[in-house]
């Protein structure tokens, strides 16, 4: 019997490796924490699959696709029309959750939430406005005394789509800014210092007095940054949050069929202008149809299952027209 119970384990535990499939993805950090939570319980309901997600940023997803070292990237802007032909084969941009980008800062003094408009935050980041007290931010924030001290701007240096987000957004509050400096994952910024990832723009904010930087909501929820609201275009100063980032989702412009929208700036008076979708980058026809065939089962899952656990990781759900769409759109996949 126990030779036998030996031979049987010679032969199913081969099979169970066999029986493995490993999906391998790069891309965005945004995302991450989300993806690491699908991935998670999509692997509890299919043992045979595991994925494999390095979040590198979006500008190293989208090359990687291209180049077709991943089954699957991750970006926070879509593929340009460039990227799309360079890639020689079809690749879907797949909307998965929304999120959003704040104005951080760390001004003496300041404890409360200060507003901005569109015009200090474009003069703020152009060099133009350099001190706290300056008119264009004490206007919009009547009753805070704000100090007489010099405004220290802290960016991306990476190439990120956190920083095409808040480019975006600049380049179309901003005349000046979309001819000086312009919108994309790496620009040449007029003023201030770098930091890399999310997480050097937020040390320097936290520990440079008279800083503001820019840093994606979830990243200052989850770590009790202090972030300001932003005058949308209706008109209201809005403070980020999941309820303004679906806002913004719902009053953008109608949602094209390959998906590649900007919602910054979005009309309605609930809507938080600096947000964005986050896009999964699928190849149509995947080199292994085994592979493509998990990659439609996991994207089905995802727009259904998958979207009622975007509140408690403080993401916003894709608009149920907009599912409805990519559950479509998935069908591609092959």
């Amino acid at each position: 019997m126990r030779r036998i119970m030996l031979l049987l384990l010679c032969v199913v535990l081969p099979l169970a490796v066999f029986g493995q499939t490993t999906l391998n993805g790069a891309g965005a950090t945004f995302p991450n924490p989300m993806y690491s939570k699908w991935f998670s319980e999509y692997h509890k309901l299919h043992s045979d699959v595991q994925v494999n997600y390095q979040p590198i940023g979006s500008g190293g997803g989208i090359r990687q696709v291209i180049a077709g070292t991943v089954d699957f990237g991750a970006s926070d802007m879509p593929m340009t029309d460039d990227q799309l032909r360079e890639a020689k084969f079809k690749v879907l941009n797949i909307p998965t959750v929304l999120g959003a980008v704040v104005p951080a800062y760390n001004v003496p003094g300041v404890t409360g939430e200060l507003k901005f408009t569109p015009e200090a935050l474009a003069g703020i980041f152009l060099g133009k406005i350099t001190k706290w007290n300056d008119k264009a931010i004490a206007s919009a924030n009547s009753g805070v005394n704000l100090p007489n001290q010099d405004i220290l701007v802290v960016h991306r240096s990476d190439g990120s789509g956190t920083s095409f987000i808040w480019t975006d957004y600049l380049s179309k509050v901003s005349s000046e800014w979309k001819n000086l400096v312009g919108s994309g994952t790496s620009v040449k910024w007029p003023i201030g210092l770098g930091g890399k990832g999310n997480e050097g723009v937020a040390g320097s904010v936290r520990q440079l007095q008279g800083s503001i930087g820019y840093i994606e909501l979830i990243y200052a929820v989850q770590n009790n940054i202090t972030y300001g609201s932003v005058r949308n275009a209706a008109g209201n100063f809005v403070k980020a949050s999941l309820e303004g980032v679906t806002a913004a989702a719902a009053a953008a412009p109608k949602m094209p069929a390959d998906f590649r929208v900007s919602i910054t700036n979005a009309p309605g008076k609930e809507a938080y202008p600096i947000s964005s979708f986050t896009w999964l980058l699928i190849p149509a026809q995947s080199k292994d149809p085994a592979k493509g065939k998990i990659l439609a089962d996991f994207l089905n899952w995802m727009v259904a299952d998958g979207q009622k656990m975007t509140a408690a990781l403080s993401y916003a759900p894709l608009p149920e027209n907009v599912a409805e769409k990519v559950k479509e759109a998935i069908k591609q996949v092959k």
